[in-house]
């Protein structure tokens, strides 16, 4: 695997509180999966290496008026947000997870639906840097991470998941949309990602 660190940004998608935290409000359905595997100290250590090798590293987060009035809850996951009443812009829960706090000079999107690029300026971001390649983590593998890679796929970016970096509510559905994005995607682990940014191999 070979990376340009000037043409490559690294996104995790959804690392907030009411996410992927067992207290927050879809805690019930992904906190388990994300803790298990680890997702937060794996996306920690592919941002370590990213930020020393100047990848440009990126959060999308998604967050809604308290009133709901900039949503449209026209599928169960979205009527879910009400029915909730989560991830409300400005509350804690809603920004990005403590353990992965952005750094100065990573950026955050924020957007509306399920996938980042929907109404959102992360395009433009990227384009805008010179990005041409993206290597996505976070939650939910089939949800908002396949939807946003799917986009960045159809947008002509060469697109790569990380596969231990995501989770989703269980292994069968992680692992079906990872055979899923494959016919779009490059599949990579953490470990591949990482050399591949510092420039180095990894070996058998």
């Amino acid at each position: 695997m070979e990376l340009n660190p000037a043409t490559t940004a690294v996104i995790a998608v959804h690392m907030q509180p009411d996410i992927v935290s067992a207290d927050g409000a879809f805690g019930p359905i992904f906190a388990a999966q994300a803790a298990e595997r680890d997702i937060v100290g794996v996306i920690g250590k592919l941002h370590d290496a990213a930020r020393g090798a100047g990848v440009a590293v990126i959060y999308t987060r998604v967050a809604w008026k308290a009133d709901y009035s900039d949503l449209i809850p026209n599928s169960p996951l979205l009527d879910m947000i009400v029915q909730n009443k989560c991830l409300v812009d400005g509350r804690d829960q809603a920004e990005i997870v403590p353990e992965l706090s952005p750094h100065p000079g990573d950026s955050v999107v924020t957007h509306k639906r399920v996938s980042g690029f929907t109404g959102s300026d992360l395009d433009e971001l990227l384009r805008a840097r010179g990005i041409d390649t993206v290597l996505f983590s976070g939650v939910a593998t089939n949800a908002s991470v396949e939807g946003t890679a799917r986009q960045a796929s159809d947008l002509g970016y060469r697109t790569v998941i990380i596969s231990d970096a995501c989770s989703a509510a269980d292994q069968s559905a992680h692992d079906a949309s990872l055979n899923s994005l494959g016919l779009l995607a490059e599949i990579a682990t953490s470990a591949e990602a990482i050399a591949a940014i510092s420039g180095a191999r990894v070996t058998a």
